[in-house]
């Protein structure tokens, strides 16, 4: 069950940062929660609203060493971390989302992107060595 929901989880983020998707406002209302909000790699923060209202940076991405950690036993909140290769901007940032499931379906609740001047590479290893 656990690699089932993992790999669930992994193809909503995948569908989260795929140019389509960003695109389209109806695909990002079902995605995002209601309570959606984000600490973006500039530090700015926005929520449900924002992103629908303003649209969100369009760039292409690739999600790597993806992995999911139950946050509570009594309600269904998973915390996804990921390391993205951003190669439209040339850079590279760490990520983590809060899912919770709601009405039957999984919704991004919380998200955040922090920079790192590590390459993949060297993520792995820290990763591995830790």
């Amino acid at each position: 069950m656990y690699s089932d929901l993992k790999n669930q989880l992994k193809e909503l983020e995948r569908s989260h940062i795929r140019l389509d998707v960003r695109q389209d406002t109806r695909k990002l209302d079902e995605i995002l929660s209601d309570d959606f909000f984000e600490i973006g790699s500039s530090g700015n923060t926005c929520n449900k609203e924002d992103c629908l209202k303003s649209g969100v940076i369009l760039t292409e991405m690739s999600l790597h060493d993806y992995q999911i950690n139950l946050l509570a036993h009594d309600v269904i909140l998973i915390l996804a971390t990921y390391y993205l290769v951003d190669k439209t901007r040339n850079r590279n940032t760490l990520r983590s989302s809060i899912w919770k499931h709601i009405n039957g379906r999984w919704q991004l609740y919380f998200h955040q992107g922090t920079k790192t001047e590590l390459q993949l590479i060297e993520f792995r290893h820290n990763i591995n060595n830790s």
